[in-house]
């Protein structure tokens, strides 16, 4: 009898715990998408075959298609301050990709290829034209093997901040399928998701590695991002790909065999540098540029220095 009323607690408190957590799960996704900030009244759909994909245009012009970084924080939204620039030259189309933003967010693994295959239908159905490409940080392999695979749909391709060659080389280890089931799981895996993309986290992460200048950060931003990361039916399946590295691609072999124009916008963090320098090592006609004074988001912090270099590069 000790043992089955023992038994009998163990179960209660663990169902107890269980539904408390997937309260708490609950209430952060209401808190965090009740504001609305990424609603956008002139959106635009693609239906893909895996899902819905939100983009927006605006401008008028060559077209240049931005690729937001890869983390559950960030989408389209990313650009909305280099955006408006950009559109008074160009027409502008910046895409949430599959399993971020305002996108759908199936619970599948995500591949690099998947995304190139993203990529390169999104131009072929809705852009129709040869487009520039402009990434942020680890979108940058994306960008590479989506030109690399279909060369007739790009013009010019410029990464900000890019991933190092060795980064983005970096394969599944022995525990990644463990670890992503783990992450997978609908309420514990919930849970260490809400955690790594709570407010307090993403305010961290901007006031120590997006932001050179933490005072600039603005709290309209922080809630944007911390609303991409939580909307959508499951977030946290594209961060278990990240986390896991089914995203990586080794890119040597695609920065070798590219013809296309290839640019780099650098900041002055630590290991920029020799990143850039990697990238000249494969394609030695790539052309490089630094902006001082900011970290990994240049777009978002000083958009028209950037913008000024990206007019540079393209008039070239």
């Amino acid at each position: 009898m000790k043992t089955r009323n023992k038994l009998l607690t163990l179960l209660i408190l663990s169902a107890g715990a269980s539904t408390a957590t997937a309260l708490i799960n609950k209430a952060v996704k209401l808190s965090a998408t009740s504001r609305n900030i990424l609603q956008e009244t002139e959106a635009h759909c693609f239906k893909w075959r895996l899902g819905n994909i939100h983009y927006t245009k605006s401008g008028n012009g060559k077209p240049v298609l931005l690729i937001h970084n890869l983390s559950p924080a960030f989408c389209g939204y990313e650009w909305k301050n280099l955006s408006d620039k950009l559109s008074e030259n160009y027409t502008v189309y910046t895409i949430d990709l599959l399993g971020f933003g305002r996108s759908e967010k199936p619970n599948l693994t995500y591949t690099n290829y998947l995304y190139v295959q993203l990529i390169c239908d999104f131009i072929k159905s809705e852009i129709g034209h040869r487009t520039d490409l402009i990434t942020s940080g680890s979108s940058a392999a994306l960008g590479a093997m989506s030109c690399c695979n279909s060369p007739e749909l790009f013009h010019r391709l410029l990464f900000i901040n890019p991933e190092s060659l060795l980064s983005c080389s970096q394969i599944p280890g022995k525990n990644a399928k463990l670890y992503k089931l783990f992450l997978d799981l609908p309420i514990v895996g919930t849970l260490i998701y809400n955690i790594a993309y709570s407010k307090q986290s993403i305010i961290k992460e901007f006031m120590t590695n997006l932001y050179y200048n933490p005072y600039s950060v603005k709290t309209k931003m922080i809630d944007a991002c911390h609303e991409a990361a939580h909307l959508g039916d499951s977030p946290k399946s594209a961060y278990a790909s990240i986390k896991c590295n089914y995203i990586k691609c080794n890119i040597s072999n695609a920065l070798r065999k590219i013809d296309n124009s290839i640019y780099l916008i650098g900041s002055n963090v630590e290991g920029m540098k020799e990143c850039m320098r990697e990238y000249k090592e494969c394609n030695p006609a790539i052309e490089t540029a630094t902006i001082p004074n900011v970290k990994l988001l240049p777009h978002m912090e000083k958009p028209t220095d950037v913008y000024n270099l990206i007019l540079t590069f393209f008039s070239l």
